[in-house]
């Protein structure tokens, strides 16, 4: 049952102040002494410092908090090619997620840009302004050409979400999956429905994983990709396997099906020839690439995960992006590597072993959350979230020789707790001052 009606939404996104995002100064400018030091002459004291030290942009300047969410509007949620207007209500979406989960600070940049030559271009200018750079709704293969290139040639954290967000938070299921399954993840064979962006993304880092390529049988619009085909691009070489076979023939016996595809991409009669103790993530939203309950009518042992909130182990990319970034910002890490992002999908299958509170239970309507098959990646809501992932990716990032400051992992939880604490009571503020009800 929808949550809300077609009404309801387009009011929420135009009711009073238009859109969802609002610059507000955080600095007083009540009397002349205020406004001589915002402005002139006072600003010029700041200009020196980071003249005489470009690091100082970081002490005197929001650049430490501030990402550029940035998209052409070529692949907007399952809406297409809808151009950079039309995706614009979603990269504010994304700027009110990355406010409320981790106190990121952005702007939503849609830019009317065709090639990669000029998205390159404009997200190479935004280095002085900006601490990372989340790509999002770049349509592949072109999203892979633009970040490969802007991670070698740019000095902070770029992202491509639509990638590498379902890939970490599936990570994290599979993870914990396996643990519960007795399998190991260098004998498991998976299915993947969809050869874009996020499957091939997902693919990647299951290989960094430990899978064998040669177990990823992926399928995209036209069938299996294998080496008889003469249509496929680089990416989807790299999966090609020797020879034809359909879909059904490929679940037989699969130890895990992913899908981010279309809603009936597999039928019952394929998920019972599946492995026992197998893995289903049906991601297509709104509606999966088969229904939850169809696969536990025929296969309770299954695990299963979906985009949906209203279903167990929903793999939904606000557990990654929010807190890969907040850890990255802070020990300004130079780029994300891989390392840092298994270490956001381990943390994140940790805390799923951990109890969980009875608030969060009563926000997701349960009476409890416990570690098995239907509790394997943890809720959005869980405040823990932060305080485990960002400082695992910052600690990563502190490994890995990325990171241009060293942090005190234990000092930095507690500094994470009270900054979310004030940030939501300024957000709350904000939103009650104004009333915003439907």
């Amino acid at each position: 049952m929808a949550l809300f009606t077609k009404e309801e939404a387009l009011k929420y996104h135009s009711m009073k102040r238009k859109g969802k995002l609002e610059v507000i100064s955080i600095k007083p400018c009540r009397n002349q002494k205020d406004l001589s030091m915002a402005y002139s002459p006072g600003v010029a004291e700041a200009c020196r410092a980071i003249h005489a030290d470009t690091e100082k942009v970081y002490e005197y300047t929001n650049k430490g908090n501030l990402v550029a969410v940035v998209s052409n509007g070529t692949a907007v949620l399952g809406l297409g090619n809808i151009g950079p207007e039309a995706g614009k209500p979603v990269m504010e979406g994304k700027g009110v997620l990355f406010k409320i989960f981790s106190d990121v600070d952005v702007y939503d940049l849609n830019i009317a840009a065709k090639t990669p030559d000029e998205v390159v271009a404009f997200c190479k200018m935004l280095e002085p302004t900006f601490g990372g750079i989340n790509l999002e709704d770049i349509k592949a293969p072109e999203c892979f050409e633009i970040e490969t290139r802007l991670k070698k040639e740019m000095n902070i954290p770029v992202f491509h979400d639509d990638q590498h967000g379902t890939a970490i938070i599936s990570a994290a299921g599979i993870l914990n999956a396996l643990e519960i399954s007795g399998k190991k993840i260098g004998e498991i064979k998976i299915v993947v429905s969809g050869a874009g962006a996020a499957a091939t993304a997902c693919s990647n880092l299951y290989v960094h994983m430990g899978v064998r390529r040669e177990n990823i049988y992926m399928f995209d619009s036209r069938g299996l990709i294998h080496a008889g085909r003469t249509d496929l691009n680089e990416y989807k070489r790299a999966y090609a396997q020797k020879a034809a076979a359909t879909m059904a023939e490929c679940m037989n016996g699969a130890d895990m099906f992913l899908g981010l595809s279309v809603k009936d991409a597999i039928s019952q009669d394929m998920v019972k020839t599946m492995a026992k103790n197998a893995i289903i993530f049906a991601c297509a939203n709104p509606d999966p690439e088969i229904p939850y309950q169809d696969v536990k009518d025929v296969r309770p042992d299954i695990i299963m995960g979906t985009g949906r909130s209203d279903f167990p182990n929903q793999v939904n990319n606000v557990l990654g992006f929010p807190f890969i970034f907040r850890g990255a910002l802070d020990c300004r890490a130079t780029t994300i590597n891989e390392e840092m992002k298994m270490a956001c999908a381990e943390a994140l299958a940790a805390l799923a072993k951990e109890p969980v509170a009875k608030e969060i239970c009563e926000a997701y309507g349960v009476d409890r959350l416990e570690y098995g098959i239907d509790y394997i990646i943890p809720k959005p809501l869980d405040p823990r979230v932060l305080t485990w992932l960002a400082p695992a990716v910052a600690k990563a990032a502190m490994d890995t020789g990325v990171a241009r400051v060293r942090l005190d992992l234990d000092q930095y939880k507690k500094d994470l707790e009270a900054r979310m604490a004030a940030s939501k009571a300024r957000t709350n503020l904000v939103v009650d001052t104004f009333g915003y009800d439907l």
